[in-house]
């Protein structure tokens, strides 16, 4: 995906860079991520005429295992290890509903990469 796609995100259904399939594709995503999951029918039935059983499978299966990943990640406090170093993240970090929950400024800092992923100070205490 180019950079100026990534860059769009955020506004894909005004977005002309996005076909009409990635569109609704995109529409699943967010459906699929909300808490709670909200798929409409009617939304559910466009993607029918789009995708074969098949292929409906595993594009839940992919997006609900990301989905997944990144909650479970979040969970256990595990971060990014700096892999993607000068990428672009199209994601707004949006502030927790539960400030109780929140990161302390400590817990936020960036931590030398390890070969353990729950190592590190909020990993261990969790793990």
């Amino acid at each position: 995906m180019s950079e100026e796609k990534i860059r769009a995100l955020p506004e894909h259904r005004e977005s002309s860079l996005f076909s009409e399939t990635e569109k609704l594709v995109l529409q699943y995503t967010d459906g699929m991520t909300a808490t709670p999951v909200e798929v409409p029918e009617d939304l559910f039935a466009r993607l029918k005429e789009k995708f074969n059983e098949a292929q409906l499978v595993e594009l839940t299966a992919s997006i609900a295992w990301e989905n997944y990943r990144a909650r479970f990640d979040h969970a256990f406090g595990i971060e990014s290890e700096g892999f993607t170093e000068r990428s672009y993240c199209a994601v707004s970090v949006r502030p927790t509903a539960q400030p109780e929950l929140a990161a302390t400024e400590a817990e936020r800092r960036p931590r030398e990469p390890n070969c353990c992923s729950l190592g590190g100070e909020r990993g261990s205490k969790r793990a």
